[in-house]
This record gives structure tokens, C-alpha cells and sequence, in this order.
């Protein structure tokens, strides 16, 4: 079981670091959908890559430190069930398809986390 951990946390992580990456690069695609779609201010953008950064950091370390991997694969969940919410709170329905790819993710390891905790 720890394999299959290992394995979704390293693509996770990846996957959220690029997010992050592509967030801090100021790439125009994210940003449109992410303030000109959802409405998030580009104040914001900056401390939801460092979230993202942060989660990435906590899975991977996480996976010698338990209660860390649990903890930021917990916030990895809240973090893509805020951004599913924001898109269904201005109609974004084919926009969900981008934070429920790693939101499943997160799920898997957090279960997968605890269940070798």
C-alpha cells in the first residue's frame, strides 16, 4: 500500500507544484480563469501558489513524517473543495474538471496516508 502512496503522492505533488508554478509565472490562461472566471483577485494568486507549494512540500516530506502528510494532504482537499465551490458559485460548470482531477488525488492520499499511518 505504501507504494501506491508513494506513487500518487509524488504525481500529486508534481501536478500542484506545475499549478503553482503556472500561478507565480502569471500565465495568462490561469489567470484568466482563475480572476476572470471564478473572480479571484490577483492579490490572491500569489498566496494560493504558496498554498499549493506548501501542500506539494508537506505529501512528499509527509511520507516519512506521517501526521505532516496527513495534515497537508487534509489542506490539499480543503484547498481543491474551495476552488470546485468557486467555480459552482458563478456557474462554472466546465471548469470543474480542473480542480476535481487533484482533488481526487488529495483524497487518495489522504486515505491512502492515514491508512498507513
Amino acid at each position: 500500500m505504501f507504494i501506491a502512496l508513494a506513487i500518487i503522492t509524488v504525481l500529486l505533488a508534481a501536478l500542484v507544484a506545475g499549478s503553482a508554478a503556472k500561478k507565480l509565472q502569471k500565465d495568462p490562461q490561469v489567470l484568466d480563469v482563475i480572476g476572470g472566471t471564478v473572480g479571484v483577485p490577483d492579490r490572491f494568486i500569489p498566496v494560493l501558489a504558496a498554498l499549493e507549494l506548501a501542500g506539494a512540500a508537506g505529501i512528499l516530506i509527509g511520507l516519512w513524517l506521517g501526521p505532516l502528510g496527513i495534515a497537508a494532504a487534509a489542506g490539499l482537499v480543503a484547498y481543491f473543495v474551495g476552488a470546485m465551490i468557486g467555480h459552482l458559485r458563478v456557474g462554472d460548470t466546465k471548469g470543474l474538471a480542473m480542480p476535481l482531477v487533484p482533488l481526487v488525488l488529495s483524497i487518495a492520499v489522504l486515505v491512502l496516508r492515514l491508512a498507513t499511518a
